[in-house]
């Protein structure tokens, strides 16, 4: 809560503008005061008035002081007027009553050598008390704050008509402290300033200051007085005498005759120095001028490199451009290609992995290899659904049977990862009946990382593993479905998911691209025309070609060839006793030119005999 001062802080002579923090209007009046005296006719300040003065006025009665008081009957009737009149009568005089006190006002700040207000305040709404918002003139030029003199104008707009209802010019040196706004009767259109140091006014007077509460301080003796003074007489005699000597001095050195030859000197000196910097920056100069010449020159150098290299940027892309469209021909069929070979690839596994529904079944139940595996349940009830679906199994040989069906499953999913593309997220390890799966990306208690897709016989713990082992094998399966853009409704679907993934890699609607030469049948081939067998008649190359390569992997002439090569070649073994003769420069450094071959055709497709 601040306290207001008991006394002003800065003196008269000290009040500037920049001292001024805000001004507030007390009761706003538009009437003129009415029933002056002659006397106070005479108080005429423009010279508009002055000159009216000049001329002799016409003689009339002065009004005394009784005489300017209204007629009190006449407020009578007035009051009466409005005790008889109608609520709309009362309510309309009084609202222009209202509209005849009220106003929206403003002001302006002007100081005299300013075209422009120096400063304008918000407009306030209507009433007959403003307090404006408070204001800072320190950032303005110093020639306007350092102003003891300062014109204020308050404008006002009544009946939406703007006027200027006062014009004032206040000097701040002459304002009278107030300290406080408390029981103040202020005359009408009084403006009151708010300066640092407390409230001043202009029309009312200054308040006596309270006096000091403060203990008498003891003071200067008078021979300390009279010393003083002594020595500020002694202090004024020797300025006196400086003056003194200072103007003799003075008059000496013009009567002297001045020296020149010093002031040559130095502006010789000055003349040299400025000789030397001039000549250091022509050289600073001339030394920039080789180095911006250099500069250019290398440049020009780099240009020329640039302007080489992008020549020959574009003849490499002008050569592009013309094995673009050759390269886009070749990129398409090597995809058409890669997708053909995809599809014969998948079409093999399919029959290599025979995965075909169990007779007499529910839905989505499917056998691998004839070996039944069920979709991720596997309780006691399994061997009874095995001996129910294969007869000639045994509940002993379910569990293998489990375990063999899972090994076919793992061994297909490994496969299809390379000729898909897909790496597993969880690697296989085909080992038959016996395989497992790592998972190196799950957070898990136990360290043993690898989970067995057989049967286990340990307990709960060795069946959560295989239980997991499947789960993993499943997420595997629909990571290469996701490859190719298949939704898996339920991954618990082992086979069914397997081979629907199968269905669509094999899928097309052209025909099925032959299988590339090479292979078993083209190491046979090879093997065969680089060896001359005695007593034995071989087809010729292009019949061995035909007969290994020409026909598709699985077609009725692929069969019945392969079945013709097998009989050929076992037919010769027979008639040489099981023993081939070579002869010619092919013939190979190991046991005198003659080898033992002993064809085994068991578990290979190609070539077997019915």
């Amino acid at each position: 809560m601040s306290v207001e001062p008991l006394r002003p802080l800065l003196l008269p002579q000290n009040r500037k503008l920049r001292h001024l923090r805000g001004i507030s209007l007390r009761n706003l009046t538009f009437s003129r005061p009415r029933g002056r005296t002659t006397d106070d006719a005479a108080l005429n300040r423009t010279p508009a008035k002055l000159e009216a003065l000049r001329e002799a006025p016409p003689l009339h009665h002065a009004l005394s002081s009784e005489d300017l008081r209204p007629p009190a009957g006449r407020r009578r009737s007035t009051v009466m007027s409005l005790a008889h009149a109608n609520a709309t009568t009362r309510q309309k005089r009084f609202g222009d009553m209202f509209d005849s006190r009220l106003a929206e006002v403003f002001f302006s700040l002007h100081v005299e050598g300013e075209d422009e207000p120096v400063y304008i305040s918000e407009t306030a709404d209507r009433a007959t008390n403003f307090d404006f918002q408070f204001f800072d003139l320190a950032e303005l030029d110093s020639t306007i704050t350092r102003a003891p003199r300062v014109t204020i104008k308050v404008w006002t707009r009544r009946l939406e008509k703007w006027c200027l209802l006062l014009e004032d010019e206040v000097d701040l040196r002459a304002l009278n402290w107030l300290g406080s706004l408390q029981g103040v009767h202020f005359p009408p259109n009084s403006l009151i300033f708010h300066m640092i140091d407390g409230i001043y006014s202009l029309e009312l007077s200054s308040k006596p200051p309270l006096p000091k509460s403060a203990s008498s301080m003891p003071t200067s003796s008078y021979n300390a007085l009279m010393k003083l003074a002594t020595l500020d007489n002694s202090i004024q005699d020797a300025l006196a005498t400086h003056q003194l000597l200072t103007q003799h001095i003075n008059e000496l050195l013009k009567r002297e005759v001045k020296n020149e030859v010093p002031d040559t000197e130095d502006r010789l000196a000055l003349a040299n120095k400025y000789l030397a910097q001039q000549r250091r920056a022509v050289a600073a100069a001339k030394k920039r001028n080789e180095d911006l010449k250099a500069s250019i020159a290398a440049r020009r150098k780099a240009i020329v490199q640039g302007r080489a290299a992008q020549e020959k940027a574009a003849r490499d892309v002008e050569n592009a451009k013309e094995q673009l469209a050759q390269s886009k021909i070749l990129l398409t069929q090597t995809r058409e290609q890669i997708r053909g070979q995809r599809r014969r690839i998948c079409e093999d596994l399919s029959r290599i992995f025979n995965i075909t529904p169990i007779p007499q079944a529910p839905p989505l139940c499917f056998q691998i290899c004839s070996l039944p595996l069920p979709n991720t349940d596997y309780d006691q009830s399994l061997k009874s659904n095995h001996t129910k679906y294969n007869p000639n199994l045994s509940d002993s040989s379910s569990e293998d049977v489990l375990s063999a069906a899972l090994g076919h499953v793992a061994q297909l999913t490994d496969a299809l990862q390379y000729y898909l593309s897909v790496p597993l997220p969880y690697p296989i390890r085909v080992f038959g009946s016996r395989s497992t799966i790592r998972d190196d990306i799950s957070q898990l208690p136990d360290p043993q990382r690898e989970f067995p897709l057989y049967v286990p016989r340990g307990g709960s713990s060795a069946q959560y593993r295989f239980d997991y082992a499947w789960f993993l094998l499943n997420k595997d399966i629909e990571a290469l479905c996701a490859s190719q853009g298949l939704k898996v409704v339920d991954i618990r679907h082992t086979l069914p998911n397997l081979k629907y993934l199968l269905y669509v890699c094999s899928a097309g609607t052209d025909e099925i691209p032959e299988r590339k030469r090479g292979g078993i049948r083209g190491l046979w081939a090879g093997r065969v025309r680089s060896l001359n067998l005695s007593g034995t008649v071989l087809p010729d190359d292009a019949s061995i070609t035909s007969s290994f390569g020409g026909s598709r992997r699985g077609s009725d002439a692929s069969d019945a060839l392969g079945r013709q090569r097998g009989e050929e070649l076992r037919r010769a073994v027979r008639e040489n006793g099981g023993a081939f003769r070579v002869t010619g420069a092919g013939t190979p450094p190991l046991e005198e030119g003659e080898i033992k071959l002993t064809l085994r055709t068991k578990g290979l497709r190609e070539g077997t005999a019915p």
